[in-house]
């Protein structure tokens, strides 16, 4: 029988991409193509390889030119308002869009990059969903970000300036993303998603304990000591970012996980929980 709808995931192995991926395949009826620079080391059961690159925009009309929604993963660059209206020109004008953004996203630094992303999806003809999700707890075990500093030092570095953060679940996200993919009660809805509570960021390591299997501490600094040895836009998009936490633009805790999903978001310690004991899924990458 012919899949009933066909959806691409852009970023199919990232932290949202691939659990978002795991849960579209056990959909009936739903062709799943998992977009990715190296389709042929994607390993997701059930997902079509399928050849996607930013840098590569030949590959866009054949990943996205048949689809009936796409999931975006908002690539981190300064063309990213355009590469991502040039990814959706080549879509069918009756497909879905799903963009994963960032809460706060309407900033007004870096030229109001963030709104300028997210106005890329809003602008066009097709129906839209844009996904707003706070800090992702997956940064805190992942290997690029503070994995080595806890489990090694049992340390969390970070320039918190007293703000808070309500961390959320990636897989929560992604089963946002399922429903607005395949749903049309959010079309047209800016979903702003958090974990159920704001932490501070000595709460934060405290609940990573388990995971250095001693008491880990946070451990405050300055936003210049923690991008040194970053660069250009990279350096820039991280030292908003931290100034934003500063800020509290992370800490309001939502329902929107909730009452899209119809069930409450996972807690950083349900999370910590899950990554001891191997039941988070595989390591995914950004």
């Amino acid at each position: 029988m012919e899949p009933q709808r066909r959806i691409l995931v852009t970023g199919a192995r990232a932290k949202t991409g691939a659990p978002l991926a795991r849960l579209l395949v056990a959909r009936p009826g739903v062709e799943v193509l998992g977009g990715s620079r190296d389709p042929a080391t994607l390993d997701l059961p059930g997902v079509v390889p399928t050849a996607f690159s930013w840098d590569e925009p030949t590959t866009w009309g054949s990943a996205i030119g048949d689809v009936d929604a796409v999931f975006v993963v908002r690539p981190d660059r300064p063309d990213a308002p355009e590469l991502i209206a040039g990814l959706l020109g080549q879509a069918p004008e009756d497909a879905h869009v799903v963009l994963l953004s960032e809460r706060a996203a309407d900033y007004a630094a870096l030229d109001r990059w963030g709104l300028r992303c997210e106005d890329a999806v809003r602008s066009g003809p097709r129906s839209w969903t844009i996904l707003r999700p706070s800090w992702f707890m997956q940064v805190l075990t992942d290997p690029r970000f503070f994995r080595d500093a806890v489990t090694g030092d049992a340390e969390l570095p970070f320039p918190d300036g007293g703000g808070r953060l309500a961390w959320i679940d990636a897989r929560d996200i992604a089963a946002v993303a399922e429903v607005a993919l395949l749903d049309s009660d959010h079309r047209g809805s800016v979903l702003e998603l958090t974990g159920p509570e704001a932490l501070t960021l000595e709460e934060t390591a405290g609940l990573l304990s388990p995971l250095a299997g001693r008491p880990v501490t946070h451990r405050r600094q300055t936003v210049a000591e923690a991008v040194v040895g970053m660069d250009g836009f990279d350096l820039e998009l991280t030292e908003m970012t931290y100034e934003r936490v500063r800020a509290g633009a992370f800490a309001e805790v939502t329902g929107e996980v909730e009452r899209v999903t119809g069930r409450p978001p996972r807690s950083l310690a349900t999370f910590v929980e899950d990554v001891v004991a191997g039941l988070d899924g595989p390591p995914t990458l950004s």
